[in-house]
């Protein structure tokens, strides 16, 4: 397992225009929306890393993902120093991410890209509660 770079960069906010409106002001970025339905989700365009700026209130501070080629190794090497780290999530026809926390329980994620990555299918438990 390698960690090569930031790749990504979230910011969340309680009202997610407000603060890309700051952002864009203070820093000149642009926004685009994801096309993530259900989700007021925007991230930079042109910006590296890329920042995604979203409306989620219950979260605070920045979220950096870390790039990975292989990120079931890497969840196994956060839990084995002691983080946590949920299991692996698809971005369909992006790739892998796996929300984790260190051992001082600051956030951050792993990625690993895959263009083939599938929609998300919910199992066991959370399939029944959709249906």
């Amino acid at each position: 397992m390698t960690a090569k770079t930031v790749v990504h960069l979230e910011l969340p906010a309680k009202d997610g225009n407000r603060a890309r409106k700051f952002y864009s002001t203070l820093l000149g970025w642009k926004f685009k929306d994801s096309g993530t339905p259900g989700m007021d989700y925007f991230m930079t365009d042109g910006a590296e890393p890329v920042v995604a700026v979203w409306t989620q209130p219950d979260k605070q501070g920045p979220i950096v993902y870390f790039d990975t080629d292989d990120i079931a190794s890497a969840i196994r090497k956060t839990r084995e120093l002691g983080g946590k780290a949920d299991e692996k999530m698809p971005v369909p026809g992006q790739g892998w991410f796996s929300a984790c926390t260190d051992t001082e329980g600051n956030s951050f994620s792993l990625w690993e890209a895959d263009n083939a990555a599938p929609m998300y299918e919910p199992q066991g438990a959370e399939a029944v509660a959709r249906n």
